[in-house]
Protein backbone atom coordinates (compact mmCIF):
# COMPACT_ATOMS: atom_id res chain seq x y z
CA UNK A 1 0.00 0.00 0.00
CA UNK A 2 1.33 3.42 -0.99
CA UNK A 3 1.47 5.89 1.90
CA UNK A 4 2.59 9.51 1.99
CA UNK A 5 4.36 10.77 5.08
CA UNK A 6 5.14 14.41 5.75
CA UNK A 7 8.11 15.41 7.90
CA UNK A 8 8.62 18.91 9.28
CA UNK A 9 12.07 20.39 9.83
CA UNK A 10 11.29 21.66 13.33
CA UNK A 11 13.74 24.24 14.65
CA UNK A 12 16.34 24.59 11.88
CA UNK A 13 19.06 25.45 14.40
CA UNK A 14 18.53 22.21 16.32
CA UNK A 15 18.97 18.56 15.32
CA UNK A 16 15.65 18.16 13.47
CA UNK A 17 17.03 18.44 9.91
CA UNK A 18 19.97 16.15 10.75
CA UNK A 19 17.94 13.30 12.25
CA UNK A 20 15.41 13.61 9.42
CA UNK A 21 18.07 13.15 6.73
CA UNK A 22 19.59 10.22 8.63
CA UNK A 23 16.14 8.64 8.83
CA UNK A 24 15.46 9.12 5.10
CA UNK A 25 18.78 7.48 4.24
CA UNK A 26 17.88 4.52 6.44
CA UNK A 27 14.37 4.09 5.02
CA UNK A 28 15.23 4.58 1.35
CA UNK A 29 18.26 2.31 1.58
CA UNK A 30 15.90 -0.52 2.58
CA UNK A 31 13.54 0.16 -0.33
CA UNK A 32 9.90 1.13 0.17
CA UNK A 33 6.68 2.00 -1.61
CA UNK A 34 6.07 4.85 0.83
CA UNK A 35 6.54 8.49 -0.13
CA UNK A 36 8.63 10.68 2.18
CA UNK A 37 8.06 14.43 1.91
CA UNK A 38 10.36 16.75 3.87
CA UNK A 39 9.17 20.31 4.50
CA UNK A 40 12.35 22.35 4.96
CA UNK A 41 14.15 25.45 3.65
CA UNK A 42 16.36 24.43 0.72
CA UNK A 43 19.56 25.89 2.17
CA UNK A 44 19.03 24.16 5.53
CA UNK A 45 18.55 20.84 3.77
CA UNK A 46 21.61 21.51 1.61
CA UNK A 47 23.76 22.35 4.62
CA UNK A 48 23.00 19.07 6.36
CA UNK A 49 23.12 17.07 3.15
CA UNK A 50 26.72 18.27 2.76
CA UNK A 51 27.62 18.01 6.45
CA UNK A 52 26.58 14.36 6.57
CA UNK A 53 28.17 13.64 3.18
CA UNK A 54 24.79 12.22 2.29
CA UNK A 55 24.29 10.21 -0.88
CA UNK A 56 20.54 10.67 -0.55
CA UNK A 57 18.78 11.18 -3.87
CA UNK A 58 16.08 13.83 -3.76
CA UNK A 59 13.92 16.04 -5.91
CA UNK A 60 12.33 19.39 -5.11
CA UNK A 61 8.53 19.42 -5.26
CA UNK A 62 5.84 22.01 -4.62
CA UNK A 63 2.96 19.66 -3.68
CA UNK A 64 2.61 16.15 -2.20
CA UNK A 65 0.94 14.99 -5.43
CA UNK A 66 4.30 15.44 -7.19
CA UNK A 67 6.11 12.98 -4.89
CA UNK A 68 7.38 9.49 -5.62
CA UNK A 69 8.74 6.57 -3.61
CA UNK A 70 12.20 6.17 -5.13
CA UNK A 71 13.82 9.22 -3.58
CA UNK A 72 13.27 11.89 -0.97
CA UNK A 73 10.79 14.58 -1.92
CA UNK A 74 11.90 17.99 -0.67
CA UNK A 75 9.00 20.39 -0.31
CA UNK A 76 11.26 23.39 -0.20
CA UNK A 77 10.62 26.49 1.89
CA UNK A 78 12.45 29.74 1.05
CA UNK A 79 16.08 30.10 2.12
CA UNK A 80 16.59 31.48 5.61
CA UNK A 81 19.45 32.50 7.89
CA UNK A 82 20.72 29.75 10.17
CA UNK A 83 22.37 30.13 13.57
CA UNK A 84 23.11 26.56 14.49
CA UNK A 85 22.85 25.81 18.19
CA UNK A 86 20.68 28.83 19.08
CA UNK A 87 16.93 29.46 18.96
CA UNK A 88 16.07 32.56 16.92
CA UNK A 89 13.04 34.44 15.71
CA UNK A 90 13.60 33.02 12.24
CA UNK A 91 13.90 29.43 13.46
CA UNK A 92 10.63 29.81 15.36
CA UNK A 93 8.82 31.14 12.29
CA UNK A 94 10.15 28.37 10.04
CA UNK A 95 9.15 25.64 12.52
CA UNK A 96 5.66 27.13 12.78
CA UNK A 97 5.19 27.55 9.02
CA UNK A 98 6.41 24.03 8.24
CA UNK A 99 3.87 22.61 10.72
CA UNK A 100 1.00 24.71 9.32
CA UNK A 101 1.81 23.55 5.80
CA UNK A 102 1.81 19.92 6.89
CA UNK A 103 -1.55 20.37 8.64
CA UNK A 104 -2.98 21.99 5.51
CA UNK A 105 -2.04 19.00 3.35
CA UNK A 106 -3.28 16.47 5.90
CA UNK A 107 -6.64 18.18 6.27
CA UNK A 108 -6.97 18.06 2.48
CA UNK A 109 -6.19 14.30 2.54
CA UNK A 110 -3.00 14.78 0.50
CA UNK A 111 -0.91 12.75 2.97
CA UNK A 112 -1.43 10.08 5.62
CA UNK A 113 0.52 11.40 8.60
CA UNK A 114 3.07 13.95 9.76
CA UNK A 115 6.19 13.30 11.81
CA UNK A 116 7.24 16.58 13.42
CA UNK A 117 10.81 17.44 14.38
CA UNK A 118 11.44 19.15 17.73
CA UNK A 119 10.77 22.86 18.12
CA UNK A 120 12.00 25.46 20.61
CA UNK A 121 9.35 27.09 22.77
CA UNK A 122 11.76 30.00 23.28
CA UNK A 123 12.09 30.47 19.52
CA UNK A 124 8.28 30.53 19.34
CA UNK A 125 8.30 33.22 22.00
CA UNK A 126 10.89 35.26 20.07
CA UNK A 127 8.69 34.93 16.98
CA UNK A 128 5.55 36.11 18.75
CA UNK A 129 3.88 32.71 18.30
CA UNK A 130 1.48 32.32 21.21
CA UNK A 131 1.50 28.56 21.68
CA UNK A 132 3.29 26.49 24.34
CA UNK A 133 4.00 23.68 21.87
CA UNK A 134 3.11 21.91 18.65
CA UNK A 135 0.35 19.82 20.27
CA UNK A 136 -1.73 22.92 20.98
CA UNK A 137 -1.24 24.23 17.42
CA UNK A 138 -2.40 20.94 15.96
CA UNK A 139 -5.48 20.87 18.19
CA UNK A 140 -6.50 24.43 17.30
CA UNK A 141 -5.89 24.02 13.56
CA UNK A 142 -7.97 20.83 13.63
CA UNK A 143 -10.66 22.52 15.74
CA UNK A 144 -10.31 19.77 18.35
CA UNK A 145 -10.95 20.61 21.99
CA UNK A 146 -10.68 17.12 23.51
CA UNK A 147 -7.20 15.87 22.60
CA UNK A 148 -4.51 14.01 24.47
CA UNK A 149 -0.72 13.92 24.61
CA UNK A 150 0.44 10.32 24.55
CA UNK A 151 3.89 8.73 24.77
CA UNK A 152 4.55 5.49 22.95
CA UNK A 153 7.10 2.72 23.31
CA UNK A 154 7.25 -1.07 23.45
CA UNK A 155 7.77 -0.88 27.22
CA UNK A 156 5.11 1.66 28.12
CA UNK A 157 2.25 3.64 26.61
CA UNK A 158 1.40 6.67 28.74
CA UNK A 159 -0.87 9.71 28.54
CA UNK A 160 -1.19 13.05 30.29
CA UNK A 161 -4.28 14.69 31.73
CA UNK A 162 -2.57 18.10 31.63
CA UNK A 163 0.29 19.18 29.38
CA UNK A 164 2.22 22.44 29.46
CA UNK A 165 0.75 24.20 32.48
CA UNK A 166 2.32 25.21 35.82
CA UNK A 167 2.12 22.59 38.54
CA UNK A 168 0.05 24.93 40.72
CA UNK A 169 -2.68 24.91 38.04
CA UNK A 170 -3.03 21.14 37.80
CA UNK A 171 -5.42 20.59 40.71
CA UNK A 172 -7.67 23.41 39.43
CA UNK A 173 -7.80 21.82 35.99
CA UNK A 174 -8.51 18.16 36.65
CA UNK A 175 -12.25 18.21 37.29
CA UNK A 176 -14.12 14.92 37.14
CA UNK A 177 -15.54 15.78 33.73
CA UNK A 178 -12.12 16.84 32.43
CA UNK A 179 -10.57 13.52 33.45
CA UNK A 180 -13.50 11.54 32.04
CA UNK A 181 -13.15 13.22 28.64
CA UNK A 182 -9.40 12.66 28.49
CA UNK A 183 -9.63 9.01 29.50
CA UNK A 184 -12.25 8.46 26.80
CA UNK A 185 -9.84 9.81 24.19
CA UNK A 186 -7.19 7.42 25.49
CA UNK A 187 -9.48 4.38 25.37
CA UNK A 188 -10.73 5.27 21.89
CA UNK A 189 -7.17 5.71 20.65
CA UNK A 190 -6.06 2.36 22.08
CA UNK A 191 -8.98 0.73 20.28
CA UNK A 192 -8.88 2.42 16.91
CA UNK A 193 -5.27 3.59 16.54
CA UNK A 194 -3.61 0.56 18.11
CA UNK A 195 -6.16 -2.19 17.53
CA UNK A 196 -6.67 -3.15 21.20
CA UNK A 197 -10.28 -4.37 21.39
CA UNK A 198 -10.73 -4.06 25.15
CA UNK A 199 -7.96 -1.82 26.49
CA UNK A 200 -6.92 -1.66 30.12
CA UNK A 201 -5.87 1.68 31.61
CA UNK A 202 -4.21 2.47 34.95
CA UNK A 203 -4.98 5.95 36.33
CA UNK A 204 -2.47 7.54 38.71
CA UNK A 205 -3.38 9.68 41.70
CA UNK A 206 -2.36 13.31 41.99
CA UNK A 207 -1.21 13.62 45.59
CA UNK A 208 1.45 11.70 47.52
CA UNK A 209 0.05 8.28 48.45
CA UNK A 210 -2.89 9.14 46.17
CA UNK A 211 -4.19 11.46 48.89
CA UNK A 212 -4.22 8.81 51.62
CA UNK A 213 -8.04 8.69 51.85
CA UNK A 214 -8.24 12.47 51.78
CA UNK A 215 -5.65 13.20 54.47
CA UNK A 216 -3.14 14.67 51.98
CA UNK A 217 -5.57 15.95 49.36
CA UNK A 218 -9.15 15.57 48.15
CA UNK A 219 -8.64 15.43 44.36
CA UNK A 220 -8.66 11.63 44.27
CA UNK A 221 -11.94 11.40 46.20
CA UNK A 222 -13.71 14.36 44.59
CA UNK A 223 -12.48 14.19 40.99
CA UNK A 224 -10.46 11.15 39.96
CA UNK A 225 -12.49 8.28 41.45
CA UNK A 226 -15.89 9.59 40.22
CA UNK A 227 -14.42 10.03 36.72
CA UNK A 228 -12.94 6.56 36.36
CA UNK A 229 -16.06 4.83 37.74
CA UNK A 230 -17.71 5.72 34.42
CA UNK A 231 -15.47 3.24 32.58
CA UNK A 232 -16.03 0.16 34.78
CA UNK A 233 -13.87 -2.75 33.55
CA UNK A 234 -11.46 -0.77 31.34
CA UNK A 235 -9.98 1.54 33.99
CA UNK A 236 -8.42 0.98 37.42
CA UNK A 237 -7.02 3.37 40.00
CA UNK A 238 -6.09 5.79 41.29
CA UNK A 239 -2.71 4.14 41.93
CA UNK A 240 0.00 5.55 44.18
CA UNK A 241 2.42 6.73 41.46
CA UNK A 242 5.80 5.91 43.04
CA UNK A 243 4.77 2.42 44.15
CA UNK A 244 3.04 1.80 40.83
CA UNK A 245 6.26 2.26 38.86
CA UNK A 246 8.52 0.75 41.52
CA UNK A 247 6.50 -2.49 41.42
CA UNK A 248 6.39 -2.45 37.59
CA UNK A 249 2.60 -2.55 37.68
CA UNK A 250 2.50 -0.70 34.36
CA UNK A 251 3.28 -4.06 32.72
CA UNK A 252 -0.24 -5.21 33.64
CA UNK A 253 -1.96 -2.47 31.60
CA UNK A 254 -2.16 -1.33 28.01
CA UNK A 255 -1.63 2.31 29.05
CA UNK A 256 -1.02 4.55 32.05
CA UNK A 257 -2.84 7.86 32.55
CA UNK A 258 -1.06 10.46 34.67
CA UNK A 259 -2.19 13.82 36.01
CA UNK A 260 0.75 16.03 35.05
CA UNK A 261 3.81 16.21 32.83
CA UNK A 262 6.73 14.96 34.94
CA UNK A 263 4.68 12.35 36.80
CA UNK A 264 4.59 10.31 33.60
CA UNK A 265 7.58 11.57 31.65
CA UNK A 266 10.25 10.88 34.26
CA UNK A 267 9.62 7.11 34.28
CA UNK A 268 8.85 7.05 30.55
CA UNK A 269 12.11 8.74 29.57
CA UNK A 270 14.13 6.62 31.97
CA UNK A 271 12.87 3.60 30.03
CA UNK A 272 12.88 5.04 26.52
CA UNK A 273 15.11 8.09 26.23
CA UNK A 274 16.33 7.38 22.69
CA UNK A 275 13.28 5.62 21.29
CA UNK A 276 10.17 7.20 22.83
CA UNK A 277 7.49 8.80 20.67
CA UNK A 278 5.09 11.68 21.28
CA UNK A 279 1.64 11.17 19.74
CA UNK A 280 -1.33 13.55 19.71
CA UNK A 281 -4.46 11.44 20.17
CA UNK A 282 -7.97 12.63 19.40
CA UNK A 283 -7.12 14.54 16.22
CA UNK A 284 -8.64 13.80 12.80
CA UNK A 285 -5.08 13.68 11.44
CA UNK A 286 -2.12 11.52 12.51
CA UNK A 287 0.85 13.23 14.13
CA UNK A 288 3.84 11.71 15.89
CA UNK A 289 7.15 13.19 17.01
CA UNK A 290 10.40 12.03 18.60
CA UNK A 291 10.25 12.33 22.37
CA UNK A 292 13.21 14.65 22.77
CA UNK A 293 14.06 18.28 22.25
CA UNK A 294 16.11 20.34 19.84
CA UNK A 295 19.46 19.37 21.42
CA UNK A 296 21.06 22.69 20.51
CA UNK A 297 24.24 21.61 22.31
CA UNK A 298 25.04 18.97 19.67
CA UNK A 299 23.39 20.62 16.64
CA UNK A 300 25.59 20.80 13.55
CA UNK A 301 28.05 18.18 14.80
CA UNK A 302 26.62 15.26 12.85
CA UNK A 303 26.35 13.05 15.94
CA UNK A 304 22.60 13.16 16.67
CA UNK A 305 20.81 9.82 17.14
CA UNK A 306 17.79 9.34 14.86
CA UNK A 307 16.36 6.31 16.76
CA UNK A 308 13.41 8.24 18.21
CA UNK A 309 12.64 9.71 14.78
CA UNK A 310 12.58 6.19 13.34
CA UNK A 311 10.20 5.06 16.10
CA UNK A 312 7.98 8.10 15.42
CA UNK A 313 7.74 7.10 11.76
CA UNK A 314 7.00 3.47 12.62
CA UNK A 315 4.16 4.46 14.95
CA UNK A 316 2.78 6.94 12.42
CA UNK A 317 2.60 4.11 9.90
CA UNK A 318 0.88 1.76 12.37
CA UNK A 319 -1.70 4.37 13.40
CA UNK A 320 -2.49 5.61 9.88
CA UNK A 321 -2.84 1.99 8.68
CA UNK A 322 -5.22 1.12 11.53
CA UNK A 323 -7.33 4.20 10.86
CA UNK A 324 -7.74 3.22 7.23
CA UNK A 325 -9.25 -0.09 8.35
CA UNK A 326 -12.19 1.64 10.02
CA UNK A 327 -13.00 4.10 7.24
Amino acid sequence: MKNKFLFTCGDINGIGPEISIKLFEHLLRKGTSDHFIFICPSNVFGYYHNLLKSKLNYKIISHPEDSNSHQLNLLSLPKVKMRIGSPTKISGIVAYESLLLAIKFLKANKADAVITSPISKYAFELSGIKYPGQTEILAEECNTKNFLMMFLSKKLIAALATIHIPLKEVSKTISSNFIKNKVKVLIDSLRYDFGIASPSVAVLGLNPHSGEQGRIGKEEINNIIPAIKKFKKNVEGPFVPDAFFAKHLYKNFDAVFGMYHDQVLIPFKMMNFNKGVNFTAGLPIVRTSPDHGTAFDIAGKGIADYSSMLSAFQYAKIISTNRKKIV
